[in-house]
């Protein structure tokens, strides 16, 4: 959406004393290149990008039972030893009507629930004018605008809310405090919902037309009590501003600052983020701030969500796409909560929008993780969430403390390794369609890549210590010769790749060399190959080995520095969306929600010897 005139000018007159105030800033000299999905950024070791919601208009049997093809602004808690995860839904564009919001719930972050209406479509009674708005409506329902999603009480209640907005036509805004207002209902622990209520309507509805009624009914006196803790807590009201009235006595800063997300420092002091990596301090909990939000320095962000939290080891991280535009998505660190020092790679992959739709825009974004006071999963990871294209929803696991060196050598059979922790320093892209996990094959312990989806691919990729000069050798099961492929990189930090390997969907095993492809052998469906690669930054020469027997040298396709990464892939590289792509997509893919025959690759073992 539009960034008002206003902030952009206050953006501008605040920059040249920027450092004068004591804000957060970014001193690291990694910048994104938005030329690559991946931005030619390293990446955090051991993060685990998994889809759990895939929308599909044709078959919404596929898809919990829903066929809404836009889906965002997801946002999580962990509570009562579980996930919860609501973002809400239109059936094809943003602010296009009706709205819903759905609620996903999983025990260990992996495995998700179906998707549950948890605030049904809204009619809006007809003839009802909107301010500013020439014309009534006409068979009209609500759609959702919401930047919280989660409030866990004192008591240990667990309130969910949403927000009801009134979009005219698709390019009228839900959220200018015009609005119905904003609903809320409590999550019980047995894994049902109290009734819906509204907890704040806009001065401009007639609560008379209210389908809900308002909290202060509730015959709950529990319930009541965590709703008021709720409004008296000026963190919590700062994220609603957005939908709020202009002058809403609740909301602290009332400006159209959007987005916000927030943490303490070791001094109690609050740092607030917002939209266009905008922030500033707060000394009272966020009842006045220190001065008005302004572009922290060395930070680049476009319109989309900025997140930022103290991660389990008392360092701080923020992620964000660092670019503007929406890809890719990156986490920087900083030691005190003030000073950002790196950029390291979260997503590096845009998948297929399969659908087209209103400010449908490419790329993984919105990204939201656990907010202060909403619960503390197990292991001391960092949780993420994020929508795909506005299309698909997502969950990010980045272990902590964040790390992008590897100093050891690899030897990993994963049959020997501890159950839990094959997986642990591997970088995953895992969609519901193209599940990259470990599972079992004859007994033994595997990594198996999935791949059914037309319009995505599963991956997974280690980082090594970087060489010039190094054997690295891995182990692969084709389970099928006939469909479905796997692609292996050897890559720099940048994430160029220097050679590729392909088992493809005709029996061969080959290597690219230039523009074209070099066979290597023939492979057979459920055999096991160990391929053994000598490596040579220097003489840009490559040996391979194929279960003992020499199988001749071939070029690098691309010169790279060092060796950095191997990378196993059921699909060709994406070089689309670009920079020049138009902005919005309005169509669909041919086939939208067909699946493709599975093909499976399972990975016994990978070994780097120096």
């Amino acid at each position: 959406m539009k960034f008002s005139k206003a902030i952009l000018l206050s953006l501008v007159a605040c920059s040249s004393s920027v450092f004068a105030q004591d804000t957060i800033r970014y001193t690291g000299n990694t910048l994104s290149n938005v030329d690559y999905h991946h931005g030619q950024l390293s990446p955090a070791i051991g993060v685990h990008n998994m889809q759990v919601f895939r929308a599909n208009r044709e078959h919404p049997e596929w898809a919990g039972g829903n066929n809404w093809t836009y889906n965002h602004q997801p946002l999580m808690a962990y509570w009562n030893n579980q996930f919860y995860l609501q973002y809400l839904s239109n059936p094809v564009g943003e602010h296009i009507a009706p709205g819903q919001t759905l609620m996903l719930t999983s025990k260990n972050g992996i495995n998700w629930s179906k998707p549950e209406i948890l605030f049904p479509p809204y009619k809006i009674p007809d003839g009802y004018k909107k301010e500013g708005y020439p014309g009534a409506a006409k068979d009209l329902y609500a759609v959702m605008h919401q930047r919280m999603a989660f409030f866990t009480a004192k008591s240990g209640r667990l309130l969910t809310l949403a927000y009801y907005g009134i979009a005219m036509d698709m390019k009228d805004s839900p959220n200018d405090g015009k609005g119905i207002g904003r609903v809320v209902r409590e999550v019980y622990k047995n894994g049902t919902y109290g009734p819906i209520y509204f907890i704040r309507n806009n001065k401009n509805w007639n609560k008379k037309l209210s389908t809900y009624p308002f909290y202060t009914s509730s015959k709950d006196k529990g319930f009541k009590k965590a709703c008021e803790e709720l409004l008296a807590n000026p963190l919590m009201m700062q994220q609603w501003v957005e939908e709020a009235d202009r002058d809403d006595a609740l909301i602290p800063l009332k400006k159209e600052y959007k987005a916000f997300s927030y943490y303490h420092l070791p001094n109690g002091k609050v740092i607030g983020l917002w939209k266009h990596a905008l922030t500033s301090e707060s000394a009272d909990e966020g009842k006045t701030w220190e001065y008005n939000p302004l572009r922290a320095p060395g930070f680049i962000n476009s319109n989309a969500k900025i997140w930022g939290q103290k991660t389990s080891d008392g360092k701080y991280a923020t992620v964000y796409n660092p670019s503007e535009f929406r890809w890719p998505l990156a986490v920087s660190t900083s030691a005190g909560g003030l000073n950002y020092t790196d950029l390291l790679l979260v997503n590096g992959e845009i998948s297929s929008m399969r659908y087209g739709g209103n400010y449908k825009s490419y790329g993984p974004q919105y990204i939201r993780g656990i907010i202060e006071g909403n619960g503390n999963p197990p292991g001391g990871d960092m949780w993420l969430t994020y929508s795909m294209n506005k299309e698909d929803i997502w969950v990010a696991k980045v272990p902590v403390p964040v790390t992008a060196k590897e100093t050891a050598v690899v030897n990993e059979t994963f049959s020997q390794m501890p159950d839990g922790k094959e997986l642990d320093k591997w970088n995953l892209f895992s969609p519901i369609w193209a599940r990259t996990q470990i599972e079992k094959l004859n007994g033994e312990k595997v990594l198996a890549l999935h791949d059914s989806d037309p319009f995505d691919y599963a991956k997974a990729e280690r980082v090594i210590k970087p060489a010039k000069k190094l054997t690295v050798e891995f182990t692969v099961t084709p389970k099928q010769n006939n469909n479905g492929e796997l692609q292996i990189e050897l890559q720099d930090a940048k994430g160029l790749p220097a050679l590729r390997l392909v088992f493809d969907a005709e029996g061969k095993l080959k290597a690219k060399v230039g523009y074209r492809y070099s066979g290597v052998m023939d492979y057979e469906a459920g055999k096991t190959y160990k391929i053994a690669l000598e490596l040579d930054c220097n003489t840009r020469i490559y040996k391979i080995k194929v279960n003992g027997q020499d199988k001749g040298a071939k070029v690098y396709f691309a010169p790279v520095s060092a060796f950095n990464r191997v990378m196993f892939r059921t699909g060709e590289v994406r070089h689309f969306p670009n920079a020049e792509t138009p902005t919005d997509q309005d169509y669909d893919l041919k086939n939208a929600g067909e699946k493709a025959p599975e093909a499976v690759f399972y990975v016994h073992s990978l070994k780097t010897t120096y």
